[in-house]
C-alpha cells in the first residue's frame, strides 16, 4: 500500500503583495474610492472634471493616483508600516515612551537602602 504525499509549499514566509502593496494597503485604497465617491455626490452635484462626471473622476482617478503615491510613501518601510501609522494617529499616547502607564501606581524599581 502506498502513502499519499502532500506537497508542502517552502515559500510560507513570503510577503504576499500586489502592485507592491499589501493588502492593508489596497483596503485604504477601496475605503478611499468609497469615501471620494460620497464626497463627490454631497459635494459636486452636476460638476463635471476632464469632461466626465466628478464622483466618477473621484471614485476611480484619486485611488488609481493613490497607488503610485503609496508605492513611493512605503519604499523602504516595514511590513505593515501603513496600518501602525493609522494607529499611532488614533492612539498617539499609547505608542509614546515617554507617557506615564496609567496602571503603574508603585515605582517599577525598588530604591536601594543603605
Amino acid at each position: 500500500m502506498s502513502l499519499d504525499l502532500t506537497p508542502v509549499h517552502r515559500n510560507l514566509h513570503t510577503k504576499v503583495t500586489f502592485l507592491g502593496l499589501e493588502f492593508e494597503d489596497l483596503i485604504f485604497v477601496l475605503a478611499l474610492a468609497a469615501l471620494m465617491n460620497l464626497l463627490a455626490h454631497f459635494v459636486g452635484g452636476e460638476s463635471h472634471i476632464l469632461g466626465m462626471p466628478l464622483n466618477v473622476f473621484m471614485e476611480f482617478v484619486v485611488p488609481f493616483l493613490a497607488v503610485p503615491f503609496l508605492m513611493l510613501f512605503k519604499y523602504g518601510k516595514p511590513r505593515g508600516y501603513l496600518l501602525d501609522l493609522v494607529r499611532s494617529v488614533f492612539a498617539p499616547k499609547a505608542w509614546c515612551a515617554l507617557e506615564r502607564d496609567s496602571e503603574l501606581v508603585q515605582p517599577y524599581l525598588a530604591e536601594e537602602e543603605e
